[in-house]
């Protein structure tokens, strides 16, 4: 026995060296030594017996080379160079994209292609440092005048922020937790439209997040050189939250889009087909690693992990299923019977499945069109011809805002020489042309209530500058539901187009007033619980909607596009503690009937009644 170990010992050492397989082969969920000890103890050896010692002590000499690591295994890897679009329009930039082992529906971007996407993007100032398998991103951040870093481990498939929030805020704002895009200044330098007041904001860092790929299946290659992240783990972490868009691969295009319904013809221009089993396994990973990091409301939904849920209700077999539109309509199915949050919702299938007529409503989006309907068939009846922005009933100025919608660039509204040029569609537009009636020369207005009663939400600078001329100033507050990061930050309008923020942009004086109904949704129910909070507007109406959550557009790996709830929550401060706005603002006087809404003769004289 001892003759015959020997001989295997050095027959072993032979195979370890020159066939690497051993090493590169499935696991063994038993300790080799064990093994081995285990078989040579037999009384007889047979061939089967021999070969599988040879093997085992193959194992134990790579195992004490590598440290008791398994060996890397060696990709063949090719790049393509892929045209890149903002929803349709041609950007004349190309990404240069990584494939592994000849697989061509999962793309990787290299650690220069990650910098031109947060660069060139995000509008991030970033740079790049490598020691050995550890890649490391500093963003210089600007509130700060500070580097800020983000560390990819390739050993350990980990991604580690100190500060998340930090390193993916918004280039314009003014904290972590700042909600709005615009800047506050135009082009040229010049105060514009919001004005972000630093004096008495409050925030709260948030905590440090790691986010461990490989706990998901998901690997980071780190080869030849290169350092390879697959291109939807870079969209869902690092573009789409931050963005508002994300990435979609259809084999022929990068398209930078936050719904493919902007960008059709150009996404379904590719080719329908199946996915390859890598993409399969790795989309489903990346959509569980996803959701369990972005999705914001899963807490409230008492879900522990995305791959327990989708086991639990039967869908984890199609989405690893060969069928490209059975694992689309589980995400669909996902979204209308699991989430069922009226922000979350299917916006495409895949360009794999191709353009489907598919329309399933779940009973919450279901509940808030009924809610809507019955408000729209009520207004109607007193204006069939549709309803003004801006309307005087006696000394009441009514201001019907159906959405917080911006069209283009709101700078340009201080080019419009006479205000009553000014549109209704867009909702900054529609307040400076009301306040200029409102604080004419010889104006009865008396009241001013602004009508939200179908407003189901929109742009977050349109309702932050609602709430900031109705106020004087807005306090808004948010939370992150990943990080516990919080923070409340002071706003001020510029609603008479001066570009001096002062008390000329308030409606100092006049009783002010705010409809709602059970439609009012996201920011339609952000600004009424901040006016409610105010103790200065008047509520009427019904208990608005809810939707605390900001909306967040994401993607399937294969393509699949639809939007959820993301991580920050809209929350008001009281008492030194932030609270979240889903619950919806009660009214002070409930308006029972919704045509007694838009009876507005009627309304104007109840109006004037309450002390």
């Amino acid at each position: 026995m001892k003759k015959l170990l020997s001989i295997l010992l050095a027959v072993s050492l032979l195979f370890a060296l020159a066939i690497p397989a051993f090493a590169d082969g499935e696991k063994k969920d038993e300790d080799p030594s064990a093994a081995l000890t285990e078989l040579l103890n037999k009384d007889e050896l047979t061939d089967e017996d021999l070969n599988t010692a040879l093997q085992l002590l193959g194992d134990l000499i790579v195992k004490e080379a590598t440290g008791g690591q398994p060996a890397e295994a060696v990709h063949e890897i090719s790049s393509a160079e892929i045209p890149l679009y903002a929803n349709t329009e041609e950007t004349g930039i190309n990404v240069p994209l990584y494939f592994l082992d000849g697989v061509k529906d999962l793309p990787y971007v290299n650690a220069d292609g990650l910098l031109f996407l947060l660069e060139g993007l995000m509008d991030f100032q970033c740079k790049l440092s490598a020691d050995g398998p550890v890649l490391t991103v500093n963003r210089h951040s600007e509130l700060f005048d500070a580097d800020i870093p983000m560390t990819i481990d390739f050993d350990r498939n980990v991604i580690f922020f100190p500060d998340y929030d930090l390193f993916c805020v918004n280039p314009g704002a003014s904290s972590i937790m700042d909600t709005t895009r615009l800047t506050g200044f135009n082009a040229e330098g010049e105060p514009s439209i919001l004005q972000k007041v630093d004096n008495g904001s409050l925030i709260r860092y948030g905590k440090s997040i790691e986010i461990d790929l490989g706990n998901y299946g998901i690997d980071l290659i780190q080869q030849d050189g290169q350092y390879l992240i697959p291109l939807q783990t870079v969209a869902d972490l690092l573009i789409a939250p931050n963005a508002m868009k994300t990435l979609f691969f259809n084999g022929q295009s990068v398209i930078y889009s936050g719904d493919i319904s902007d960008c059709a013809d150009l996404y379904y221009a590719a080719p329908t087909g199946e996915r390859s089993d890598e993409l399969t396994q790795f989309g489903y990973s990346e959509l569980c690693m996803m959701l369990d990091t972005i999705y914001g409301l899963k807490e409230t939904h008492e879900i522990e992990t995305f791959d327990q849920l989708f086991d639990e209700v039967g869908f984890k077999e199609f989405l690893l299923g060969p069928e490209v539109k059975q694992a689309d309509a589980a995400i669909y199915r996902l979204i209308t019977d699991y989430l069922d949050d009226n922000h979350s919702k299917f916006l495409g299938f895949s360009y794999l499945t191709g353009p489907v007529d598919y329309e399933v409503t779940g009973v919450s989006r279901a509940r808030m069109g009924n809610f809507r309907q019955r408000q729209l068939d009520a207004r109607e009846k007193f204006y069939p011809d549709g309803v003004p922005g801006y309307e005087e009933i006696g000394n009441t100025a009514y201001i019907t805002l159906d959405g917080f919608d911006l069209y283009g660039d709101p700078d340009a509204w201080y080019s419009v020489e006479d205000p009553m040029d000014l549109p209704d569609e867009d909702a900054i537009a529609l307040i400076m042309k009301a306040h200029a009636l409102i604080n004419r020369e010889n104006s009865p207005v008396e009241n001013v209530v602004l009508d939200l009663s179908i407003n189901g939400g929109g742009v977050a600078d349109a309702a932050v500058f609602t709430v900031a001329w109705l106020l004087g100033e807005a306090s808004i507050g948010a939370k992150n539901t990943m990080t516990g990061a919080m923070g409340n930050t002071f706003y001020r309008a510029d609603v008479n187009r001066d570009r001096v923020f002062d008390e000329k942009d308030t409606l100092q004086g006049k009783r002010l007033f705010c409809m709602t109904s059970s439609f009012s949704f996201s920011n339609g129910n952000m600004v009424p619980c901040m006016l409610k909070e105010s103790g200065v507007v008047t509520m009427l109406g019904r208990t608005s909607g809810g939707g605390s959550c900001n909306i967040q557009p994401m993607s399937s790996a294969w393509g699949t596009s639809f939007q959820i709830s993301g991580t920050n929550r809209a929350s008001f401060l009281k008492n030194g503690s932030f609270y979240d706005v889903d619950r919806g603002a009660d009214p002070d006087y409930t308006i029972s009937e919704p045509e007694r809404y838009y009876d507005r003769t009627a309304l104007t004289d109840y109006i004037n009644s309450i002390y």
